[in-house]
């Protein structure tokens, strides 16, 4: 098999990516990702962790198609990502819900915008809904759920609309710390009965480590891949894995490149 062909079973590649754009307030060239080299296989869990401003967000808003890059270019399952696409559905840090929209009303809202609403599509708005855990309350309105829940709807959308690739921006980051950490754990149980590539932003190392197959590692900006960590801890996962010694030496690990990196942008 030559290289060609291997490249060609991956499901999202970035090729010598660069992200440049100019500050509003200063006027001047900010070079926010460099040279991001990467592969993600069909149905991997990704995160990304790195030190604040290194370009997380920048690099999933490239994927997402929401940028446009500067150099280089991202692959998705063969294709050149030119733009939005109802291959991909975000999940952003806040559950951006309508608030005179029911959670089933809100949950089929991506399906309404592809103009595919069938008794199909509600029966799978139904599946994902109850998948979630809220199965009842179909008919509350947001302002009448936890944040937690109302995240849930917010993944049950991107859900509903069956994208290839599912991207998640730091969302659980507005959760306390005790629903933060019975919703990765969720999560992980949805993830593994849909088996969506993911990939997940995040500022939290045990976060990272907890959900994915891989972490890749960003430096100080501009952004690029310093480093990728195999997390080899056999799944399915229970919270208690994160007091044992191999989860914590990949937590050293991953925080003693982030604070070499923290330290070139001055956050000593």
């Amino acid at each position: 098999m030559n290289e060609t062909q291997l490249e060609n079973n991956y499901k999202l590649t970035s090729k010598y990516l660069d992200v440049t754009y100019i500050n509003n307030k200063t006027g001047t060239e900010v070079v926010a990702l460099q040279n991001i080299n990467l592969d993600i296989n069909e149905g991997e869990f990704i995160c990304i962790v790195g030190p604040s401003g290194c370009g997380k967000t920048t690099f999933l808003n490239t994927v997402a198609g929401l940028l446009k890059p500067s150099g280089g270019e991202i692959l998705l399952d063969n294709e050149k990502v030119e733009g939005p696409g109802d291959d991909r559905a975000m999940v952003f840090q806040t559950p951006s819900l309508f608030p005179w929209r029911t959670v089933m009303d809100n949950v089929m809202f991506g399906i309404e915008i592809q103009k595919r609403v069938s008794t199909e599509t509600k029966k799978q708005a139904q599946e994902y809904i109850n998948m979630v855990g809220l199965n009842g309350y179909e008919r509350h309105y947001p302002h009448e759920l936890s944040g937690g829940m109302q995240q849930r709807v917010n993944l049950a959308r991107a859900l509903t609309v069956d994208p290839s690739l599912l991207l998640l921006d730091e969302p659980f980051s507005a959760l306390d710390a005790q629903t933060r950490e019975f919703m990765q754990k969720e999560l992980l149980r949805i993830w593994s009965e849909t088996q969506k590539t993911s990939i997940f932003i995040t500022h939290q190392i045990d976060e990272a480590v907890y959900l994915a197959d891989r972490v890749f590692v960003f430096g100080a900006r501009p952004g690029r891949v310093v480093d990728i960590v195999d997390v080899n801890i056999p799944r399915p996962r229970d919270l208690n894995i994160k007091r044992d010694p191999v989860f914590l030496q990949l937590i050293d690990h991953i925080w003693s490149i982030i604070e070499k990196e923290s330290t070139k942008q001055g956050f000593e």
